[in-house]
């Protein structure tokens, strides 16, 4: 049996309205309640994730911006932090407005944005954030650090612009994507992996004794540095290639899968 299991949020334990259901909350409990270590390592900030930590129960450290800070479940406070290098963020940033793609940077645990458009409001509504506006990102954010920066436009130009965001800064960034609109550019050092690590130590437990389940595209460093990777059933085939197990997909309770079968045993 396992020692620690590490969850993503979106697709993984929260499904559609977002909602999470009784049977996932209940197969949590039940790895609590056999000495399991629980833990959320997602890509929400702290404020759109903590309903769904409170739903959980959850206590000890909890991993937010794909693991560029990390907070104590009950109280808010900030355990580790690794925004995005400034000089990538001024570079990033100016570079969107010249190719036209939405920008959005986080500090303080707040969203800021200088435009309110259709992409603003697909990650609103996903969130459930109230954005703070400014003139300009560029400007907001010349001396100010940003823990991660979104990008934000039609699921095929995103696909496409990831390689183009990646060739630009190339070992300046980690390059990822969550949602199928999203492109996350985070400092390198950062990743649901080297998250992972940080909870693992915190609770005493080496890698090999831990477990991990993710639907996308940015839970494959979880997924590898986990003892156990679990892939929800709609994750890309890259997830599903490396993981070591696959579950049904959030609709059908997948994660209720993944603990009673394979963390409890």
């Amino acid at each position: 049996m396992k020692k620690l299991l590490a969850l993503d949020l979106d697709g993984t334990v929260v499904g559609p309205g977002p909602s999470i259901t009784d049977a996932v909350v209940a197969a949590v409990a039940r790895a609590h309640a056999a000495g399991i270590a629980v833990t959320v390592i997602t890509g929400r900030m702290f404020a759109a994730a903590k309903p769904f930590i409170d739903r959980l129960n959850l206590t000890g450290p909890v991993v937010c911006y794909q693991g560029a800070v990390i907070f104590d479940a009950k109280s808010g406070a900030v355990l580790g932090r690794t925004p995005v290098e400034r000089g990538v963020a001024r570079e990033i940033l100016a570079q969107a407005l010249v190719d036209r793609i939405h920008a959005q940077c986080y500090a303080d645990d707040r969203l800021y944005l200088d435009a309110v458009n259709a992409w603003s409001q697909l990650y609103i509504d996903l969130a459930r954030v109230e954005p703070i506006i400014v003139p300009s990102l560029v400007a907001a954010f010349a001396d100010r650090d940003s823990d991660k920066i979104v990008l934000v436009d039609a699921p095929e130009r995103a696909s496409a612009y990831v390689k183009v965001v990646q060739e630009r800064l190339g070992e300046r960034a980690y390059v990822t994507r969550s949602n199928p609109e999203f492109v996350e550019i985070l400092n390198p050092r950062v990743s649901k992996g080297t998250a992972l690590a940080f909870v693992a130590d915190h609770y005493g437990v080496a890698l090999a004794q831990t477990i991990a389940v993710g639907d996308s595209w940015n839970d494959l460093p979880l997924l590898e540095a986990a003892g156990f990777g679990i892939a929800m059933g709609s994750g890309p085939p890259e997830l599903l290639a490396r993981a070591d197990a696959v579950v049904a997909d959030v609709s059908h309770d997948g994660v209720v899968e993944a603990i009673d079968r394979y963390a409890l045993r």
